[in-house]
């Protein structure tokens, strides 16, 4: 069973954490839970998910995945086997970083996922507009207390993350150990060659998410035609980059080389960062599994890796 230590974390994980996003949407109660049941029989033990999600569904109101996910465990009674990370800040009612609103998020949270802590608990996105020392106090507060044990920023910009550890450090405050990026073989911006040295000067580990660029990496949108793909709108942006296409194709002829999907191609890819101990990726029935669970076990040559991270030049 393959187990990867998170950064500086007494938290050993599955090199796939497993997208909680589609729960309560993409994929129903009981679809999810075959998802999760597949997931952890292959060995998995890890879970990414968020108090907004579901909110953008009609006739949802935030905080499905996290109740789909608290209910899986329970049945399942296999809540010490996970690590379970959520985050706070873009909840419909739950929204920002203010003090108040952590602690009663976390309260939400911890009711949802029916746990008495969180593994990992992410700044869901950054937030100008409060005081970052009483951010930074809010979070620690939270480990202090046992409800949360390590901490995460998604969607922090290199700048904002080194201001938030100058803060944690100066005055002592538990600090974040982990980020969220989207980062992937066509979308490489937001963790930038000088991003990735300072993930590596300090030890913060780099979970990206959106890691198959909606279903674009899988190569079975190429036409256009994103049929079963609830995420159609993002796939058909890169399907009408020439650029894009481009690097699809090198990926396809290492995935071909190998006699592998483009889908298990393009996690291994990932995995190949040194500052990447885990990939986020999600499935909304247990098949889909298969390939990403693959990519955690491919090895690409130094001469394949070399060819994927120049397939792609963010402009």
């Amino acid at each position: 069973m393959t187990r990867v230590q998170l950064a500086d974390t007494d938290l050993f994980v599955h090199p796939l954490q497993l997208g909680g996003n589609p729960f309560g949407w993409g994929a129903d109660r009981d679809q999810s839970f075959a998802v999760l049941d597949a997931y952890s029989e292959a060995g998995g033990n890890f879970i990414d998910t968020a108090d907004a999600y579901s909110a953008w569904v009609e006739g949802n109101s935030g905080g499905e995945s996290e109740t789909i996910i608290g209910e899986w465990m329970k049945a399942r009674g296999n809540r010490d086997d996970m690590v379970i990370a959520t985050k706070v800040g873009m909840h419909p009612k739950r929204k920002g970083l203010d003090p108040a609103n952590i602690r009663i998020a976390v309260d939400d949270s911890l009711r949802r996922l029916g746990t008495d802590h969180i593994d990992v608990y992410y700044a869901h996105r950054d937030d100008d507009d409060v005081d970052q020392v009483a951010v930074a106090e809010t979070f620690d507060a939270l480990v202090r207390s046992g409800k949360v044990s390590y901490l995460g920023a998604s969607n922090f910009s290199l700048e904002r993350l080194q201001k938030a550890r100058k803060i944690s450090t100066k005055f002592s405050l538990a600090c974040y150990r982990v980020v969220q990026d989207r980062f992937n073989l066509v979308s490489r911006a937001a963790v930038d060659p000088q991003k990735q040295a300072y993930l590596r000067s300090e030890g913060i580990a780099e979970l990206p998410f959106h890691s198959l660029a909606s279903g674009f990496l899988t190569g079975k949108h190429t036409g256009g035609d994103a049929t079963g793909s609830v995420r159609g709108e993002r796939v058909a942006d890169f399907v009408e980059d020439q650029k894009a296409l481009g690097a699809l194709e090198v990926l396809h002829d290492v995935a071909t080389d190998h006699g592998a999907t483009m889908t298990a191609t393009a996690i291994a890819w990932q995995l190949t960062h040194d500052f990447i101990p885990s990939t986020i990726a999600s499935a909304r029935v247990p098949e889909q599994l298969t390939e990403l669970l693959a990519g955690t076990e491919m090895q690409l040559s130094p001469d394949e890796k070399a060819a994927l991270d120049g397939a792609w030049v963010e402009a």
